[in-house]
């Protein structure tokens, strides 16, 4: 009975290194597109800890930057690096939404603008969907660009 819990233990152990070395050649995969994108595009972005590549454009006037418990307002822009537009906001009415009930990619990104602020997120697909395509629009592991403003904050 021990031997079967051990061996039950190390399979998981062994499962998990795998997803977790999986998970970073995928960003270390992600990281490459989305250099060779800003190098073809002559842009320049910061880069987090995450992976995460964000473009400031305007940093807007307002006084105070969106939490993971704002509702927020965004018109955006969403491609792939091939340039494919997936998802856009249109008209005047763009979505509003609480930042923590969107993807990583979103929540660490927004947070850097404040109301008015408007630029771009370079999203690496563990920071999106990963292998998990939400739409034929997206591929599995895709790299996602958002064109954003930040129109409020709640």
């Amino acid at each position: 009975m021990k031997i079967h819990v051990l061996l039950i233990l190390l399979c998981g152990l062994f499962s998990c290194q795998k997803e977790d070395q999986t998970a970073a050649q995928q960003l270390e995969a992600d990281i490459i597109i989305i250099e060779e994108y800003l190098a073809n595009h002559g842009l320049v972005a910061e880069k987090t800890a995450s992976g995460l590549y964000y473009i400031i454009v305007d940093p807007g006037s307002g006084t105070s930057y969106p939490t993971s418990q704002s509702k927020v307002t965004v018109a955006y822009i969403g491609s792939l690096v091939d340039g494919t537009i997936f998802e856009e906001s249109v008209g005047g009415n763009p979505p509003s939404f609480y930042l923590n009930q969107v993807i990583k990619g979103w929540q660490e990104g927004i947070p850097k603008f404040r109301k008015g602020g408007k630029g771009k997120l370079l999203i690496p697909s563990g920071l999106a969907y990963g292998p998990n395509s939400p739409s034929s629009k997206i591929p599995p592991n895709a790299v996602l660009i958002f064109d954003i403003q930040l129109i409020n904050i709640q």
